[in-house]
């Protein structure tokens, strides 16, 4: 495409167009930061270390996961000892997930790297206009139940 040349205004003014791109430039961002399975466990170890211990169940329904990926995601965390899960005493069905010291070091590790994608992402926006946007996004989203990932 020729340079100065833009996508049409149309689409420009759609917010489901922008948001759409804006997700897969900070996919590709994220991607060079980050492995695949870093950015699960970066969202489950954030949940964790902010609302402390949670059931399986509760991990997937506030990050809207399923719970099979949520299994997998605890599984691998708990080898890795960043978690614990321990049955819930008052419901031996239930998984009791909580972060580990080695947990919150490596969730400590990841946002570093998530901040850094934030930073390349949001290059053309003051500090005012990344708190705007963040706001704005997280009222749009707020009025929308967790979707699966």
């Amino acid at each position: 495409m020729e340079a100065g040349i833009r996508p049409p205004a149309a689409l420009r003014g759609l917010v489901s167009w922008q948001a759409g791109r804006v997700a897969t430039i900070g996919a590709r961002l994220t991607a060079q930061h980050m492995p695949v399975e870093a950015r699960s466990d970066f969202a489950v170890l954030a949940a964790l270390d902010e609302h402390g211990p949670l059931s399986q169940a509760d991990l997937g329904r506030l990050l809207g996961l399923d719970r099979n990926n949520v299994n997998g995601i605890v599984v691998r965390l708990d080898t890795a000892r960043a978690l614990t899960r321990e049955p819930d005493p008052s419901d031996r069905r239930r998984n009791v997930v909580t972060i580990t010291d080695a947990g919150r070091a490596r969730f400590e590790d990841l946002r570093e790297r998530a901040a850094a994608v934030q930073a390349e992402l949001l290059a053309g926006l003051d500090d005012g206009q990344r708190e705007t946007l963040v706001g704005l996004l997280d009222a749009v989203l707020a009025t929308h139940p967790a979707q699966p990932a």
